[in-house]
């Protein structure tokens, strides 16, 4: 007798009857009524949370905003919340919020209380204020329902902090922009103001220049009025007779004139008289030949007589223009003397205005040396100060440099932003994290997370529930002494096939039913029968060795899984004395390479959770086949058992 006329043998023996049949059949829809059961209650729990019942309360009574208009800010979160219809919001006043959270009509309530947008609008004044919102909860109604009305007043406080944040930031960056601006004007300014500066010390080291030059030309302007002085001194003092000599002076040029006058009138007399004597001369010439011929006197001797005539005529011509000359002279010293006389009469009348002229003269050039005095002092004091507004300026100029530079560099600390530019910083600073989630295996929902858990359960649950109908071990086939592999196979393999039959189903539910997304179908169904058929073998030992007991003890290693297997929350959040446990139980690793496959995980992980499992399953068959060695000997304790179910 081999092992799969074992297993036929008690296969035969449940089916040959009607209830058989009928029990077998129960027993293979054991997993996939515990586990799409389940699965199927819990499939999107978190899509139907619109049917879940909640208060919102909305008494903010508004504010004006930094910008002058209104802000209903209560009013706009409100809005938001009923038209994402994430909750069955109720809008309610407090009291009846109130009542329906005690007494189970609302899960939970929110409340937005009336200093809502005013705390919001504090933010921008000297004295801010936290906003508040109040959440009224009842665990009695339902814990999950507390946690989730914390999460979404969470998610209401990052959105409007987000808002009033990014509403900040954008007053704070337009503020920044101009101070920029300011800067920028201050560096451009402070240019100016250094060119300015440099062309101000050109000019004040061409006053300092000119300054020197004025100081060494009142120097010399004050030696000179001096000297101006002493001269018009002494001419003043010898001037001093001039009036008296110049009418003195007038007087005998008059004389002068007058004397010249007379002789000048005499000398036209004696020219005129030779001039007479000339013409009578001339005209006796003519005279004296017609004389001559008249007395026949020869040409010749007339000739002779008449080169004697014209020499003494060319005498009195000679002195005839001499005359003339002489008397033309005359008057031209008598015109003289008269106009040298009438100038010393003018002389005469101005000495004295001359005089009193080159007195004041004087006087005047003692002032100037006084004033060229004063003037020179100052001008030193003019020097001395153009030679510190130099130096100031100078300081002045390096300071504007410095003053440049560093308005400059703090123009380019300050980022250069424009409206759009603004808009952007405000949104990251206010939500400075972009969360992006990336999975390398993700479940499609909130029952297709708890698959693999539930479906490992099942596995088990599955097993536990085939041996309140299959025996362990043939009793005929110890009877026969069969070897004790051959027994403990034989009576591993039926419940094993109705394992496997328990899984297909389960499986097809799961997946076509309920659709939870398996990404890795067909491996995902064989891994599933592996994990039937190793529990399978698990429970077989157990119930083998101790029978009753070790059905009980099934039992309870089940529930040492469920908590340490990590099927919902992840395992390190079991206490520690309880990891160990985790890292050598078969349902860890049947959840583990469940989630790898249903997911589209890593096959490495699959492949050892393959490797842990077939091990437990010929760990677990060989220890059965020692049990089975150990049961051929009878015993009392097994003829009649301590514990029977």
């Amino acid at each position: 007798m081999n092992a799969l006329r074992i297993a036929w043998s008690e296969l035969s023996r449940l089916l040959s009857i009607r209830m058989g049949r009928i029990t077998v059949l129960a027993l293979v829809t054991v997993p996939t009524i515990y586990a799409g059961l389940y699965l199927y209650a819990n499939h999107d729990p978190y899509a139907a949370l619109d049917r879940v019942p909640t208060a919102l309360v909305v008494e903010d009574s508004g504010a004006t905003g930094p910008d002058g208009r209104p802000l209903d800010a209560g009013r706009e979160v409100a809005d938001q919340l009923l038209e994402s219809a994430d909750f069955g919001w109720h809008e309610v006043d407090r009291a009846a919020a109130r009542a329906g959270v005690d007494d189970g009509t609302y899960d939970f309530a929110l409340l937005i209380p009336r200093d809502f947008s005013a705390a919001l609008t504090s933010s921008s004044g000297s004295d801010p204020e936290q906003a508040r919102i109040t959440m009224l909860t009842n665990d009695a109604n339902s814990y999950l329902s507390t946690t989730i009305a914390n999460t979404v007043a969470t998610k209401v406080r990052d959105a409007i902090g987000q808002k009033v944040s990014q509403e900040a930031v954008g007053t704070f960056l337009l503020g920044i922009a101009d101070v920029r601006q300011g800067l920028q004007q201050g560096a451009d300014g402070a240019g100016q103001l250094e060119e300015g500066l440099r062309q101000a010390r050109k000019g004040a080291r061409r006053l300092v220049e000119g300054s020197t030059r004025l100081a060494d030309g009142t120097g010399q302007l004050r030696t000179g009025a001096g000297q101006l002085h002493d001269g018009l001194t002494t001419l003043a003092n010898r001037t001093a007779s001039l009036p008296d000599q110049s009418r003195k002076l007038a007087s005998g040029a008059r004389q002068v004139a007058d004397g010249d006058r007379k002789v000048a009138n005499a000398g036209n007399k004696i020219a005129g008289a030779v001039h007479a004597a000339r013409t009578t001369y001339d005209a006796g010439r003519a005279d004296l030949v017609a004389e001559m011929d008249r007395l026949g006197i020869a040409p010749g001797a007339q000739d002779r007589l008449l080169a004697i005539y014209d020499q003494v005529g060319t005498k009195v011509h000679d002195v005839d223009t001499s005359v003339g000359t002489v008397r033309k002279q005359l008057n031209q010293l008598a015109d003289g003397a008269d106009r040298v006389a009438d100038g010393a009469d003018q002389l005469a009348r101005s000495t004295p205005a001359l005089v009193d002229g080159i007195r004041q003269a004087r006087d005047g050039a003692d002032g100037l040396e006084t004033g060229a005095a004063r003037l020179g002092k100052g001008a030193g004091t003019l020097h001395d100060g153009t030679v510190e507004l130099r130096r100031g300026l100078r300081q002045l100029t390096g300071g504007a440099g410095a003053l440049r530079e560093g308005l400059a560099t703090g123009v380019e600390k300050v980022p250069d932003t424009n409206e759009e530019s603004r808009r952007q910083i405000a949104e990251t600073v206010a939500n400075p994290i972009d969360v992006r989630a990336h999975s390398d295996a993700a479940a499609r929902n909130y029952g297709a997370g708890l698959a693999p858990f539930f479906l490992a359960l099942a596995a088990w649950i599955g097993g536990y529930v085939l041996f309140l109908l299959v025996r362990p071990l043939s009793s005929r086939a110890l009877a026969a002494n069969q070897q004790p592999l051959r027994i403990a196979t034989g009576g591993w393999l039926p419940p094993a096939l109705i394992g496997a039959v328990q899984m297909t189903l389960a499986f097809a539910v799961v997946a076509l039913v309920l659709d939870v997304g398996i990404v890795e179908s067909l491996r995902t169904w064989l891994f599933m029968i592996l994990v039937s058929v190793t529990f399978i073998a698990i429970v077989h030992l157990l119930n083998a060795l101790l029978g009753t007991p070790g059905q009980f003890l099934a039992l309870v290693l089940m529930v040492v899984q469920l908590v340490t297997a990590g099927g919902t929350f992840p395992w390190q959040t079991i206490p520690e004395p309880l990891h160990w446990l985790h890292e050598v139980l078969p349902m860890s690793y049947a959840v583990e390479g469940l989630r790898q496959l249903m997911y589209g995980g890593d096959p490495a992980r699959v492949s050892t959770a393959v490797l842990v499992l077939a091990a437990y399953l010929v760990g677990a068959l060989l220890l059965t086949s020692l049990v089975a060695r150990r049961h051929r000997v009878w015993t009392p304790s097994r003829v009649k058992p301590t514990v029977v179910l």
